[in-house]
């Protein structure tokens, strides 16, 4: 190396210190001033790792003054380089010697870093080129947002997220039965609009008893990091900003927050929402033309709120009106009126009806053949009706997607039954009788002499609860857990179960916390609380602690609020201390355990008092209703229409086989015929749409097949390697990532600082909670590709091609040019046009072999090279290489001109097949609102515009010498 002062040069190790100046020569050390960092350095003359920095006609370069020219000349005076050209300000001629460069010159252009002497490490340009192709794949599958959640591959969740996350503005209710998952389902459908852009600003309103359960699921199988706004943050957020929901995307509240606190709802109403989400949307309700508060609230917030979700297992729990109005939230233009709601409702049947022979394997009748040929009148269908009366099984899937078009809620409402999915558990009672204790008979017998008026039901409830009565003559702190033999039989129950959590549902908060304390103190038996009476925090404590694999509690006391929204299917055994006289709150406790995912049958156990109010309750579920073993749809009917009857056997403690069994042989005869009437009417067609027919198992074969490809995990452990993140087997699929000293960005994407538990497979993740499912939907491999992608990682490199059959001394140049466009996230220009990496491959006369030569094939045959030796190659090619970036930029341009026809074309038609089916679909099926039909003519005139802009960028380039073997 030849040194002189005043020359510039950079180090090829610390980048980032700037240009420096040689302000000293002694002997043999060369010391270096880098007056943009204000560091010295003092290097040996003969082995400096420093690059002299030289420029070409044609860069623009920046004085100290920060003046621009454009070079048109290079004049060496002396030892100096001085660069003469055009002031890009003035346009007048001026020279600058390179002692007056700015000292804060960066090399962004590949080109510029390869020359300076900036060389990337032989694996860091192979990587980045990689990453670009992830990202290009990524940006173009329609499963983006389906693949990522911590899940079982549910075929009707998976189809219902597709579904409503690919819409624009989805606004539909969810209302699959009890233990189908409609909480996925919901956080698919996050998932996928906010990894889409289609949404970015999210609201989700849940009771408050469920509000950390949303939080937690939200974080844990999606990994949406939602803040919960309660009084105490609402303050705190106040002395930031004006309005407290601006200051987090993604937030989570209590409906009893917002509808008790006017002042903070009214802040939520006015900050800009993309999405709003509201659980357990039955009780929004409608009484009478009186809509109650909850429902007023979410209908304000919704007006102006683009996308609605509602979310219940039982829309019609609380009255077919409510149901109705909960359907006017989701689009009041179509459900303008209650009475032609009904009236059209009762066209559904015919409809159904129709759907229900298509899917028999019978001939259809001359009913439903005039029925559908009504239905669908505006089309000829006169072949396809052949096609079915030969029982052709794609001709039936045709005319049954041709009727869903025209199902009045097809579109907004989904809805899947037990019945109509598969995987389910058994369902088996166990019932355990004891003989009432003398203290519970005295009590009672003390307050039926005292008399007075009580209603029926008021009666019925007192005899089914004898512990409390005797509490009301005893006290609180009654010990009636001392005497009771249904506490006996629990803890005999625990220790024969003592491998196995049970979960314990009673109708009393203190139930459950005396019973907890017996437990403890006579047993020492692990055991955990939930009741109304613990704050949010400490139910989740409780339910984490019965939820842990070790050193966690065996059982959990739930009072009632147990019974709603809470999963627990890792357990199979329930306990029901007593028995509610709502037949749907009996639904709900047993849908704890009974849920998708649930791998065992459920054992439900119930201890009660023989002869008793209790056995008549028992016997009323298990005889007449058959309400423990299947899912009872009949139960709330048959509790009014018999409830007198009922509660008077209650009341009386009357067990008389011969009263009270022709009663439930009478109750089970009606249960028949109501179940029978029931699936006789099943909206078979909405069920069918919900669960997504043949498309629903297609998606769960697509992502598996991504699941059991091995390109992502070979990606990020490559990734890991290069940035220096340690890497420990734990075993069981599972890989131990922690932070070192010397990891290449300190701010590795989602590592913790005490390092993280990973696996690759969905079922470990499944299996244990620690382990963070990485996908190509984690934000750890979408921020490891944006960090490679947006910085000049691996942007410049310079390899060795030792093949005998070439002379030594030929080279190549690599190029990877990437197309892109900018435009707003909402617009999903990836669709169309992802940024698409384009790679020519230029041998010295020009011609460019990319497409005959494979880039990976031809990368194992390439080796590494010192960088200083890469540096002097590199320089020395540098007239060669010039003429063929531009020439590799004009075939660039080539390329891009083409792939902008194709995303053009896909995008018109695509958009217009859209737009044409709603369009038509709009004449017969107002459910389909204008706005939906109008978006598409402004994403074409926006997505059109900002394809024509796309440009290329020299991305990467690498220069390949050929040596000798």
């Amino acid at each position: 190396m030849n040194f002189s002062l005043g020359q510039r040069w950079i180090s090829d190790t610390e980048s980032d210190l700037g240009l420096g100046a040689i302000v000293a020569l002694e002997g043999r050390q060369v010391t270096i001033l880098f007056p943009a960092s204000g560091e010295n350095r003092v290097y040996s003359v003969q082995e400096a790792p420093v690059t002299r920095v030289a420029f070409n006609p044609g860069d623009v370069i920046r004085s100290v003054e920060e003046w621009e020219m454009r070079v048109e000349s290079i004049e060496e005076q002396g030892d100096l380089l001085c660069y003469h050209g055009v002031r890009l300000d003035t346009e007048e001629t001026v020279s600058l010697k390179e002692t007056f460069l700015d000292h804060f010159i960066k090399f962004n252009k590949p080109q510029d870093r390869l020359f300076a002497g900036q060389v990337d490490r032989f694996d860091r340009y192979t990587l980045r080129y990689q990453t670009w192709q992830h990202q290009f794949n990524r940006q173009q599958s329609h499963l983006k947002g389906l693949i990522g959640q911590r899940a079982s591959l549910i075929p009707h969740q998976l189809y219902i997220a597709d579904e409503v996350g690919q819409r624009f503005a989805p606004r539909v209710l969810l209302s699959d039965e009890v233990g189908l998952g409609k909480t996925i389902e919901a956080g698919m459908i996050l998932h996928q609009q906010i990894l889409t852009g289609r949404a970015s600003r999210v609201l989700i309103a849940v009771p408050e008893s469920l509000q950390h359960q949303w939080l937690v699921e939200m974080l844990r199988r999606f990994n949406l990091r939602f803040s919960i706004f309660d009084e105490e943050r609402c303050d705190e957020a106040f002395a930031d900003s004006p309005n407290v929901f601006e200051t987090e995307q993604l937030v989570l509240v209590s409906l009893e927050f917002i509808t008790k606190k006017r002042r903070w709802f009214e802040q939520a109403t006015l900050a800009d929402w993309d999405l709003l989400v509201v659980d357990e949307a039955h009780h929004l309700t409608v009484e009478k033309d009186k809509p109650s508060t909850e429902y007023q609230r979410i209908a304000e917030l919704s007006q102006d709120i683009p996308g609605l979700i509602l979310l219940t297992a039982t829309p019609d729990q609380l009255g077919h009106r409510s149901h109705f109005a909960r359907l006017q939230l989701l689009d009041p233009d179509r459900f303008y009126d209650y009475d032609a709601f009904v009236a059209e409702e009762s066209n559904y049947k015919e409809i159904a009806d129709a759907a229900n022979q298509l899917l028999q394997d019978t001939q259809l009748d001359d009913k439903a053949t005039a029925t559908i040929t009504e239905l669908l009148k505006e089309t000829d269908i006169s072949e396809l009706l052949k096609r079915v009366a030969t029982k052709e099984q794609e001709a039936k899937q045709e005319l049954l997607g041709m009727l869903l078009d025209r199902h009045g809620t097809g579109r907004i409402l989904f809805r899947n039954s037990r019945s109509g999915i598969d995987g389910y558990p058994g369902r088996k009672v166990h019932a355990h009788p004891v003989d009432m204790p003398k203290q519970y008979k005295t009590a009672m017998s003390v307050l039926g002499s005292m008399g007075g008026i009580q209603t029926a039901e008021k009666s019925a409830l007192r005899a089914l609860f004898p512990e409390k009565i005797f509490q009301e003559f005893e006290g609180e702190s009654a010990s009636w857990t001392q005497f009771d033999p249904r506490v006996n039989w629990l803890i005999e129950k625990l220790k024969e179960l003592k491998h196995e959590k049970v979960l314990l549902i009673c109708a009393e908060a203190q139930t459950a916390i005396s019973l907890e304390q017996t437990l403890r103190e006579r047993e020492g038996i692990r055991s955990a609380v939930f009741h109304e009476g613990m704050s949010i925090i400490e139910r989740d404590r409780a339910a984490a602690y019965f939820a842990d694999e070790y050193d966690s509690a065996q059982v959990l006391l739930c009072s009632e609020i147990g019974s709603e929204g809470r999963n627990f299917q890792f357990s199979h055994h329930l306990v029901l201390f007593d028995l509610p006289l709502n037949p749907d709150l009996l639904e709900q406790r047993i849908g704890r355990l009974d849920r998708i995912g649930q791998q065992h049958d459920v054992n439900i156990h119930v201890p009660y008092f023989a002869n008793t109010a209790q056995e008549v309750l028992l016997r009323w579920y298990n005889e007449a209703l058959d309400a423990f073993e299947t899912t009872s749809t009949t139960g709330q009917l048959l509790y009014k229409e018999f409830s007198e009857d009922l509660l008077e056997f209650i009341a009386a403690h009357n067990c008389d086989e011969e009263e009270l069994d022709p009663l439930l042989e009478q109750v089970a005869k009606q249960n028949k015929v109501l179940r029978a009437k029931m699936e006789q009417g099943r909206d078979r067609l909405l069920e069918l749409h919900s669960s997504g027919q043949g498309r629903a198992e297609q998606i769960v074969t697509e992502i598996e097949k991504l699941d059991d490809d091995v390109v992502l995990p070979a990606y990020m452990i490559n990734v890991f390697d290069i940035f220096g993140v340690n890497q420990e087997d734990k075993g069981e699929n599972t890989i131990i990532l922690k932070p070192t000293e010397h990891m290449l960005n300190p701010s590795f994407p989602c590592l913790k600082d005490d390092g993280m538990t990973v696996t690759f497979d969905r079922s470990t993740s499944l299996s244990q909670e620690d382990a963070q499912f990485i996908s190509w939907d984690h934000p750890m491999v979408e921020g490891v590709m944006d960090m490679i992608c947006d910085d000049d990682f691996g942007c410049a490199s310079v390899a060795l091609l030792k093949n005998n059959k070439l002379p030594v001394g030929t080279f190549f140049v690599e190029l990877i040019y990437v197309a892109e466009t900018s435009a707003p996230k909402s617009l999903q220009v990836g669709r169309f046009l992802p940024p698409t990496p384009i790679r020519v491959l230029m041998d010295k006369t020009g011609n460019n072999l990319a497409e005959n030569v494979a880039f990976d094939a031809f990368n194992q045959q390439l080796s590494a090279v010192g960088r200083q030796t890469a540096s002097k190659l590199a320089n020395a090619l540098q007239s060669g290489i010039h003429p063929l970036i531009a020439k590799a930029t004009d075939i660039a341009n080539q390329q891009l001109d083409t792939l902008q026809s194709q995303a053009q074309a896909d995008m018109q038609t695509r958009l217009d097949e859209e737009q044409t089916r709603l369009s038509a679909l709009k004449a017969i099926n107002p459910n389909i609102r204008d706005e939906e039909i109008q978006v598409f003519d402004k994403q074409k005139a926006q997505l059109s515009e900002h394809i024509s802009k796309a440009q290329v960028k020299l991305d990467a380039i690498r220069l390949i010498v050929v040596a000798n073997q």
